[in-house]
């Protein structure tokens, strides 16, 4: 895999890089559970972030109920402490469900784009999960980070605008993520390593599909828009951080 080739845009896209002091931080092996976990977690929010977009700006009630019934095993075991189902299992029934239908076509790259974004976010939550049992980390709830949370409440509060700030928010949060997982891969052990390369491709996607959509449905040029969400995304990397996380900024 040419990993400089498939990280230049993600790059380009951000307005900083990893600060070292994270890299730092991250490598230190007391710090892989928390790690782990909250990059476990991070995989389901981002699956339900697509999931909601689907299901409030197109799925039909059919649809709508397919996702959810998707989704709730993994959020029953992560937020509600229910039973660790078999993951495996679940994800062979991974594209079972009845799908959502429309005659938008932007609609339809919606659901084709949040759809299969859904089915790999589920799949890397699963092989986080196998890491951390393979390494005999047991999954303990955490707090959210700062970070999403802090690139939302800039997000406009009225349609079309609110959805296209969405997409945008989710495109940096998947182009980070990529960027992450590069900057940690080198310091961790060969299985890691390897796991953390084999998401680059699919999240360097991820962050091109939602900036698509985003212009897509807008009337205008983003740019300045795109452009406000990465001085944002870049103040909550670049600024110190109380708590330690994925996505977090720079560790206190």
């Amino acid at each position: 895999m040419d990993y400089p080739q498939i990280l230049a845009p993600v790059l380009q896209f951000l307005h900083c890089p990893t600060p070292a002091a994270w890299v730092e931080e991250a490598r230190k092996p007391e710090r892989l559970p928390l790690l782990l976990t909250d990059h476990m977690v991070c995989e389901l929010k981002a699956a339900q972030t697509a999931m909601l977009l689907v299901r409030k700006y197109i799925a039909d009630k059919q649809g709508a109920e397919a996702l959810l019934a998707w989704l709730h095993p993994y959020e029953a075991f992560t937020f509600r402490e229910g039973p660790e189902p078999d993951f495996a299992a679940l994800h062979k029934q991974i594209g079972k469900s009845i799908m959502p239908q429309t005659d938008d076509p932007w609609g339809q790259a919606l659901i084709d784009s949040m759809v299969l974004l859904i089915k790999e976010e589920l799949h890397h939550f699963w092989q986080v999960r196998e890491m951390m049992v393979a390494r005999g980390i047991p999954y303990v709830k955490i707090t959210a980070s700062r970070y999403a949370k802090g690139m939302l409440k800039e997000v406009r509060t009225h349609e079309p605008l609110t959805l296209i700030d969405k997409l945008i928010c989710g495109a940096y949060i998947e182009a980070r993520s990529c960027e992450r997982f590069a900057a940690l891969a080198p310091h961790l052990d060969a299985d890691l390593q390897k796991f953390y390369l084999s998401l680059l491709r699919s999240e360097a996607r991820h962050y091109q599909d939602y900036l698509a959509l985003a212009q897509r449905v807008a009337k205008e040029d983003i740019t300045s828009r795109v452009k406000f969400f990465g001085e944002v995304e870049a103040a909550l990397i670049n600024t110190p951080d109380e708590e330690f996380r994925f996505h977090s900024g720079v560790p206190v």
